[in-house]
């Protein structure tokens, strides 16, 4: 950074979807935690496959033990929590593989979590993946992947 120079700060910044599926609005979403948006705004994606990316630059800020949900804070330092199904915590890990730690560096599209979405909907309520903003204002779009 050159004397004098300010730094531009990103504050439009676009989420992208992290999985292939139907995008569908949180209201949707069939757990009030997310519906009533308890936890924030956000969005959710129905997934067509288990491939979890990551929707945006930034730093792996949180892995669940249970690897079924990851928080990811952007380059504009918007946090947001990527919750692969619901009542998917019950599983204990079974059927999800991490690919990422905490502090890692991710692009758009990364792979962060494996899951297998038939044992998903076997022992678990949902497969559909709310994509919450913890810290404040939904900023931009979110679109989907592909």
């Amino acid at each position: 950074f050159g004397m004098g120079k300010t730094q531009e700060k990103v504050t439009e910044e676009v989420i992208y979807s992290p999985a292939d599926g139907t995008v569908m609005d949180l209201t949707d979403v069939p757990d009030p935690v997310f519906s009533q948006k308890m936890m924030g705004e956000g969005i959710a994606v129905e997934p067509s496959n288990g491939e979890i990316v990551s929707p945006a630059e930034g730093e792996v800020i949180q892995i669940f033990h249970t690897k079924h949900a990851v928080g990811i804070r952007t380059r504009s330092g918007i946090e947001l929590l990527i919750h692969v199904g619901l009542e998917t915590v019950n599983m204990n890990g079974e059927g999800f593989t991490a690919h990422i730690k905490e502090g890692d560096k991710v692009k758009v599209g990364d792979p962060l979590i494996t899951c297998d979405l038939e044992l998903i909907k076997e022992k678990a309520s949902s497969t559909v993946i709310p994509i919450v903003i913890m810290n404040g204002e939904a900023v931009g779009l979110i679109v989907p992947a592909g």
